[in-house]
C-alpha cells in the first residue's frame, strides 16, 4: 500500500467521503437547515441588542425593553429547537455514513488476494475499520457540522460588521489574511503529523493483535516481559507522534486567538472613541461588537476543528489506500461458465510461478499433469517442494506467471473466482474456527444449510458424538481460534465443513498428520466417506492416505521427479523410496514407544 509521503496535503481525501453521504440526502438536507437556521437565529440577537440600546433606553416605561427581552427568549427557543436538530441529523449522519464505510471497507479486504496479505499485517487493516474509521464518525458527525455552522457564522458576521461600520470592519478583516495563511500551513503540518501517529498507531495494534493470537506460544518461551517492552515501545513512539501534532495544534490555537482578540480590543477602542465623540451611538457600537466576537469566535473555533478534520483527512486517505488496493485475482469482465454439472478434472499445463514475496525463488518449474474426475492422486515431496502452491493455484489464490490450469477443461483465469471455489472443498491441515458456534463453524461450507443437514454432516465427519457430548451441544462456542477443542475435534469440523460443502474437487492438505493414533483413524474413516464418488488430491506424508491413491507425484523444488503407485515408486528406488523409509522408520519408533509405554 502507498504510504502517502510527497503528496500535498490537504482536506482532499474527505471528497472519498461524498458518495456515503449523498445515499442518505435526507440527513444531509436535515443537517444544512438546521445549521443555517441557528447561524441565523445567532445573527439575530445583535440586531435586537442594538435597538433595544438605542431605543429602549431611551423611554421612561419598560414595555418596550419587556418586548425585546421577550424576543429575545423565544430567538433563543428557537436556537435551542435548531442545535437540537442539528445535532441529530449530524451525529445520525456520521454513523451511517461510517457504519457503510465499515462495511464496504471489511468486504472489500475480504476480497483481497493473499499476495496482499503476504506483505501486510491482519492488524493495521483492523486498526483502519476501528480507529481510522472511528476518527472519520468524530469528523463527519459533530467536527464538520461545527465547521460548516462556524464558517456560516463567520461570513455572515463579517457581512454585518459591513453593513454595521465599514471603516471599523476593515480592522477585523484585515487581521483575517494573518489567521488564516497560518491556519492552512499549520493545518497541513497538522494533518502530516497525524497521519504519522495513526500509522505508529496502527504497528502497536498490530503487534499487539499477533502478540494476543499467540499468547500461549508467547507464555510458554516465557516472553511477556520481552513482548511488554516491545509493545509499550511502539506506544510510545505513537504518543511522541501525537504530541507532535497536539503541540503544532495548540501552537495554531493561540496563534489564532490571540490575532483574533487583538482586532476586537483595537475596534473596540476605535468604536468607543467614535461613540464619545458622538459619531456612532452605543447601540451601533454594541451590535458591532457583537459581530467581531461572532466572527472572531467563529474563525478561533474553525481554527480548531481544521486541525480535527485534518486528522480525519489522514485517517481517510489510510482507508482510501486499503480501498484503492486491487485484487491481484479477481474474475474476468465476462467469465467463461464452467459446465453443468461439474465434472471434477484438474489440468495444470507447463505452470510455473513465484510468490510476490519471493520472486527470486520459483515454487514451480513448467508443472504439467492431470487429474481425471474421480480419481485420487497424492502429492508427497519434502518441505518446501511446490504441494501447497499447486493447492494455492487450484483455488486461483494465485495466478500462474506462466501456463495455466486448467479446472473442468475451463482455464482459472477464464472463469468467475466464486465459481469456480464452490467446485472445490477444502480440507487444511492447520484448521481456522471462528468464535461462534460449532454449528455455525461448520455451516461455513455452506451458509445456507438447514440444520438437518448440518447434523448430517458432522455424523459423517465423525463429530457428532463428541458434539453431543458437550453441554450446548451444536451450539456450543468454541472460543478464538477453535482453541477449546482437541487438534483431532477441529479436523472434524473441518471434514465436516468440506461434506456440507458438497464440492467435486476435494483439497485434503496433510489433514492427518499432527493428530494422535486415534484421532487419526477416526478422520482417516471420515475422510474415506468425503472422498467417495470426489477427485481428490491429497498432500500427505502418512503411507496409510497414500498407499489409496490412484496415483502418487513426487515433487521436488517445484517438479515433478517421480509419478507413480506406490509400489512401483519403492521399486525405482528413489525420491519417494527414501521419504518412505524415513517413514517407516519413524513409524516403527512410535510403534516401539507406544508398546513401552
Amino acid at each position: 500500500m502507498q504510504n502517502g509521503k510527497g503528496r500535498r496535503r490537504s482536506l482532499n481525501p474527505l471528497m472519498r467521503l461524498m458518495p456515503y453521504m449523498a445515499r442518505y440526502k435526507g440527513l444531509v438536507a436535515g443537517a444544512l437547515i438546521f445549521l443555517t437556521l441557528a447561524a441565523v437565529t445567532t445573527l439575530s440577537f445583535p440586531l435586537a441588542v442594538r435597538r433595544m440600546i438605542d431605543h429602549g433606553f431611551n423611554r421612561p416605561d419598560t414595555v418596550f425593553i419587556d418586548s425585546y427581552f421577550g424576543m429575545l427568549i423565544v430567538l433563543a427557543a428557537l436556537l435551542a429547537v435548531a442545535s437540537a436538530g442539528r445535532y441529530f441529523f449530524v451525529i445520525t449522519l456520521g454513523e451511517k455514513v461510517v457504519a457503510d464505510l465499515r462495511k464496504e471497507l471489511f468486504a472489500h479486504v475480504t476480497r483481497l488476494s493473499p499476495a496482499f496479505y503476504d506483505r501486510t499485517l491482519s492488524g493495521e487493516i483492523v486498526s483502519r475499520l476501528s480507529a481510522d474509521t472511528t476518527q472519520i464518525k468524530s469528523a463527519v458527525g459533530a467536527t464538520a457540522s461545527l465547521a460548516l455552522r462556524n464558517a456560516i457564522l463567520f461570513v455572515g458576521a463579517v457581512a454585518m460588521m459591513a453593513v454595521t461600520s465599514a471603516h471599523l470592519s476593515l480592522i477585523v478583516v484585515g487581521a483575517i489574511p494573518l489567521i488564516v495563511i497560518p491556519l492552512i500551513a499549520f493545518g497541513r503540518s497538522v494533518r502530516r503529523r497525524s497521519r504519522a501517529a495513526q500509522d505508529t498507531l496502527a504497528d502497536a495494534t498490530a503487534f499487539a493483535g499477533e502478540a494476543i493470537g499467540a499468547v500461549r506460544t508467547l507464555q510458554a518461551f516465557t516472553s511477556e516481559q520481552a513482548a511488554s517492552g516491545h509493545f509499550a515501545r511502539t506506544v510510545d513512539a505513537a504518543f511522541r507522534a501525537a504530541r507532535s501534532s497536539i503541540t503544532a495544534r495548540a501552537l495554531l490555537t493561540g496563534f489564532a486567538i490571540f490575532l483574533i482578540f487583538s482586532s476586537v480590543i483595537a475596534v473596540l477602542w476605535i468604536g468607543s472613541q467614535q461613540v464619545i465623540s458622538g459619531t456612532m451611538t452605543g447601540g451601533t457600537l454594541g451590535q458591532f461588537l457583537l459581530y467581531s466576537v461572532f466572527a472572531a469566535s467563529s474563525l478561533g473555533q474553525l481554527s480548531e476543528v481544521w486541525g480535527e478534520l485534518s486528522q480525519a483527512a489522514g485517517a481517510t486517505e489510510r482507508i482510501a489506500e486499503l480501498l484503492d488496493e486491487a485484487p491481484s485475482v479477481a474474475s474476468p469482465a465476462e467469465p467463461k461458465a464452467l459446465p453443468a454439472p461439474p465434472i471434477g478434472s484438474i489440468r495444470f499445463d507447463a505452470v510455473s510461478f513465484a510468490y510476490p514475496a519471493r520472486p527470486d525463488k520459483p515454487a514451480l518449474h513448467q508443472l504439467s499433469f492431470a487429474v481425471e474426475p474421480g480419481e485420487t492422486v497424492a502429492i508427497v515431496g519434502p518441505s518446501g517442494a511446490g504441494k501447497s502452491t499447486i493447492f494455492g493455484m487450484i483455488e486461483r489464490f494465485y495466478d500462474p506467471d506462466a501456463g495455466s490450469v486448467f479446472v473442468d477443461g475451463v482455464d482459472a483465469r477464464a472463469a468467475d473466482v466464486s465459481h469456480l471455489r464452490q467446485r472445490i472443498a477444502l480440507v487444511p491441515q492447520d484448521v481456522t474456527l471462528f468464535a461462534t458456534t460449532l454449528a455455525e463453524n461448520i455451516r461455513f461450507g455452506k451458509s445456507d444449510a438447514e440444520e438437518e443437514k448440518v447434523r448430517s454432516a458432522a455424523r459423517a465427519a465423525q463429530a457428532e458424538e463428541f458434539i453431543t457430548a458437550l453441554d450446548a451441544g451444536f451450539e456450543t462456542v468454541v472460543g478464538e481460534r477453535g482453541m477449546t477443542l482437541s487438534g483431532g475435534q477441529r479436523q472434524r469440523v473441518a471434514v465436516a465443513r468440506a461434506i456440507l460443502r458438497d464440492a467435486s474437487i476435494l483439497l485434503l492438505d496433510e489433514a492427518t498428520s499432527a493428530l494422535d493414533a486415534e484421532s487419526e483413524v477416526a478422520i482417516q474413516r471420515a475422510l474415506e466417506r468425503l472422498m467417495e464418488g470426489r477427485t481428490t488430491l491429497v498432500i500427505a506424508h502418512r503411507l496409510a492416505t497414500v498407499l489409496k491413491a490412484d496415483r502418487i507425484l513426487v515433487l521436488d523444488e517445484g517438479r515433478i521427479v517421480e509419478e507413480g503407485t506406490h509400489a512401483a515408486l519403492m521399486e525405482r528406488n528413489g525420491v519417494y523410496a527414501r521419504l518412505a523409509r524415513l517413514q517407516f522408520n519413524a513409524e516403527s519408533h512410535e510403534a516401539i514407544t507406544r508398546a513401552a509405554e
